[in-house]
């Protein structure tokens, strides 16, 4: 069980695997107003650094879901620089259709809606894991501009432009599917730039040390095209934002 491995290679120095920043999920982390001890859920947690930095800085307690081995080591190695291994703990499993056992008062996706077969579905899906009043967050791209044309959307690695939203369009679905959106907080161009950037680097550190890799000509391309591609398409129309719902 994995994901796929291009994502692997191009994010293994990522310590957030979205367009947030350390100082986004701080922010987040803050708005919440989470009480020491609320349990928290990440499906889709990435390498870790939601839940370690709460549980550091807000005594949070929780458990992360991550299908790449990789990214769960690096979750369990941060616990550990945090000192909160006694606070958060990281399972290697697929995060579609996980229900905890023990209610959370939180229970996140953060960018992999994917899990639920988009957002409604991952809506539900959290809320099987929630206690009663708490709070879901949902992760999730929108369209800053609506592409002209298919190819714009394909260009942002979307399916087609019926893939995403606009901004007030998906507010208004969380209304649709019988949640208030009680918070957000929006990723900046600098949080993108750190997240698809970063990537190049660390492919083509990648390719130095294993040139003869049979996976090295997909990583070649994917270097050279991702920057004119990201600067484009993804920088010009996507957006990104981390929404809070309360169930009426």
């Amino acid at each position: 069980m994995d994901i796929p491995r291009i994502f692997n290679i191009s994010e293994s120095a990522h310590r957030i695997h979205n367009p947030f920043t350390p100082e986004k999920f701080a922010t987040l982390g803050a708005v919440l107003r989470m009480e020491k001890g609320t349990r928290v859920l990440d499906l889709g947690s990435g390498s870790g650094e939601m839940l370690c930095t709460w549980a550091r800085d807000h005594g949070i307690t929780g458990i992360g879901i991550d299908m790449s081995p990789l990214f769960i080591e690096q979750a369990k190695l941060r616990a550990v620089e945090l000192g909160v291994t006694d606070k958060v703990t990281f399972i290697h499993d697929d995060a579609a259709g996980y229900v905890s056992k023990e209610k959370a008062g939180v229970a996140a996706c953060v960018g992999a809606t994917w899990i639920g077969g988009g957002v409604a579905g991952t809506t539900k899906l959290l809320a099987r894991s929630l206690r009663p009043g708490g709070i879901i967050l949902i992760g999730e791209p929108y369209w800053r501009q609506l592409p002209s044309a298919e190819a714009v959307a394909k260009g942002c690695l979307a399916g087609s432009i019926s893939d995403f939203l606009q901004l007030p369009e998906l507010l208004a679905s969380f209304d649709r599917l019988g949640y208030d959106v009680v918070e957000m907080v929006l990723a900046d161009q600098d949080g993108f730039d750190r997240y698809e950037a970063a990537k190049w680097l660390t492919m083509r550190r990648w390719l130095e040390a294993n040139p003869v890799d049979d996976f090295a000509k997909e990583v070649r391309a994917n270097l050279t095209s991702e920057p004119v591609r990201y600067a484009t398409y993804t920088r010009e129309y996507m957006g990104w934002g981390v929404f809070a719902l309360m169930a009426r």
